[in-house]
């Protein structure tokens, strides 16, 4: 891997022993391909994190932006007066 930099981590003993215990089992070749999977993880959901928080302040300001809220029941009220006129002729 281009432009490496070694740092140090410290760990609490469970997750030391599970880094290990998957390297010996075969699934990782060593510890560091552990860690890099794990960050590439962290880096996507934070990434998706961020994607939805700006799509909530999207609909919110779009929301904002349509206008005054209407009572949902009198708006539906409204609508099946209409649609029994509608429906009578």
């Amino acid at each position: 891997m281009a432009n490496t930099e070694n740092i140090s981590v410290a760990l609490p003993s469970e997750m030391v022993a599970v880094l290990r215990q998957v390297v010996e089992n075969g699934e990782y070749e060593s510890e560091s391909d552990v860690m890099h999977e794990a960050l590439r993880d962290w880096k996507f959901r934070r990434t998706n994190r961020e994607q939805a928080a700006d799509e909530l302040r999207r609909l919110w300001d779009a929301g904002i932006a349509s206008g005054e809220a209407q009572d949902g029941e009198a708006v539906f009220s409204r609508l099946a007066d209409r649609l029994d006129k509608a429906t009578a002729a």
